[in-house]
């Protein structure tokens, strides 16, 4: 029997496919970027062909380096950017615009107006979410209103419209599946997390015809078979997971309590809470982890939109540095005695503000502030927002504890001085696990136990290694003050220039 299992992980920046063997060890990877495209301030927008191209690419990529064939492979897992969102035709698959992404603001105006009219905890109520433009129902209102032609094509059937896994399954079976998962669904502003389905009263707020909106499964399911000639033979698709729910499953909070922090270009905290919906009182997300076997697992989460994404501007915006890499050592040399606050809410501040008019700034600088110090800067605003985080989490949660311990993952996690920094500014021990690609990983478990050729859900948590652990070592008065400055920066921010 094939053991193997292809993993996709399509990101907000690159593609990537990687290939485990029957240990759930790495064979073969492939990765691809792909453009950004920003048609005006605050909007942010990807090519879907680019995408799709992006990985046929990546899976050829990572058959190739693995030294096997595609018949070798038992199934395939999917994990994906969410809220990005994808509008096609149905009988082509040709997309009538770009997808519109996470991160994009357009609609922040939309969304006002309706909380306006008092219709936020209606979406709060049956999605777990706030009205943001974050999310994709108001991305796909947008669509419909102007793409010519869009809402009369919707209304008769002839689009699709979808995450970016619905559109790549929908691409990998020629058109013969049109599905997602439960925890794509639940990110939509769509979808009623307590009865498991499209919301009529929602669709009707947003004027999205139901007849264009995939099927929802669990996420370990049969998603369809992928086209042969594709890869040169038919592979079935076996699990679908959103980015921060593969990555909570990748690493294996099963239980509840247990939380993991991803740092990608943002930074996603997700606390289990069992088979309990917790409404959130300090603006976190209400959300699904997972269902698996008809069973739904919930989750408080909390949304920081700019992480590895402020490394990424002091290279390529303000050129002090060269490679992310560098960041770390820089911070480490900076100078102590200055109190530099990067604040940054480049596309507005996500939880637990939620304000998306909020723009970056940085508090502290002086005439001797270099790039040690701006580099220090945006690597501590990520462990500050972490903790902004667990704070809502903890008041949220109630049977949580103060002193949970951290999982973390995504790439700013191989520095060691982000790594301790976190745990002295949280208070709190990090782990960082052996396998540091838990999303990829938690979509291919999806998969791969599905096709039965690896472990159960308590056998894959079992196998679950921690690389190493981070102690917290700063001085309590230490860490209180440096809170206390990030909080006046933050109050600064959300108060306008």
């Amino acid at each position: 029997m094939a053991g193997y299992v292809l993993a996709i992980d399509q990101g907000t920046t690159s593609s990537r496919a990687i290939v485990f063997d029957e240990n759930m060890k790495i064979a073969g990877v492939g990765q691809k970027e792909f453009t950004q495209i920003f048609p005006k301030s605050g909007w942010v927008e990807h090519d879907p062909e680019e995408i799709w191209g992006s990985v046929v690419l990546t899976i050829r990529q990572a058959i190739r380096k693995a030294g096997i064939r595609a018949a070798d492979i038992a199934a395939i897992g999917i994990t994906n950017q969410r809220e990005t969102v994808v509008m096609w035709e149905r009988e082509t698959g040709q997309a009538v615009h770009n997808a519109i992404v996470w991160q994009d603001r357009r609609t922040a105006g939309d969304c006002e107006r309706m909380k306006g009219e008092g219709l936020e905890p209606l979406f709060t109520g049956k999605t777990g979410l706030l009205l943001d433009p974050y999310f994709s129902g108001t991305k796909l209102t947008w669509l419909l209103k102007n793409v010519d032609g869009a809402r009369r094509r919707a209304e008769n059937g002839d689009l699709c419209f979808g995450t970016i896994d619905s559109y790549l399954i929908w691409r990998l079976t020629s058109g013969k599946s049109s599905v997602t998962d439960a925890t794509n669904a639940s990110r939509t502003l769509l979808y009623n997390i307590a009865e498991n389905r499209w919301d009529e009263d929602l669709l009707k707020v947003l004027e999205v015809p139901a007849a264009m909106l995939p099927e929802v499964k669990d996420c370990a399911d049969e998603f369809g078979v992928t086209d042969e000639r594709l890869f040169g033979a038919a592979i079935p698709v076996f699990g679908v997971a959103g980015d921060q729910q593969a990555a909570t499953i990748g690493q294996a909070c099963f239980e509840p309590g247990m939380i993991k922090s991803t740092y990608g270009t943002g930074c996603f905290a997700v606390l289990n809470t069992g088979a309990e919906i917790v409404p959130s009182k300090n603006r976190l997300l209400t959300t699904i982890a997972y269902r698996l076997n008809g069973r739904t697992t919930y989750a408080l989460e909390g949304s920081i939109f700019i992480a590895g994404a402020a490394i990424q501007w002091l290279r390529d915006g303000l050129g002090i540095i060269r490679k992310a890499e560098q960041t770390g050592a820089l911070a480490d040399s900076a100078d102590p005695e200055q109190n530099v606050y990067l604040v940054p809410a480049f596309t507005g501040l996500g939880a637990p503000h939620w304000d998306a008019e909020a723009r970056g700034a940085i508090f502290g600088l002086t005439r001797n502030t270099g790039p040690a110090e701006l580099s220090r800067a945006a690597l501590e605003a990520v462990c500050y927002q972490t903790r902004d985080l667990l704070e809502s989490m903890h008041k949220d949660w109630q049977n949580g504890k103060s002193d949970t311990v951290l999982r973390v993952d995504g790439g700013m996690v191989a520095s060691d001085w982000t790594m301790q920094r976190l745990s002295d500014l949280l208070d709190a021990p990090v782990d960082r696990p052996t396998i540091l690609e838990t999303t990829a990983l938690g979509a291919a478990w999806l998969a791969g136990s599905k096709a039965g050729v690896w472990p159960d859900q308590a056998e894959f948590a079992r196998k679950w290694e921690r690389q190493r652990r981070f102690e917290p070592q700063m001085e309590e008065a230490v860490r209180a003050a440096k809170i206390d400055g990030w909080r006046n920066a933050v109050r600064r921010t959300l108060g306008g220039f």
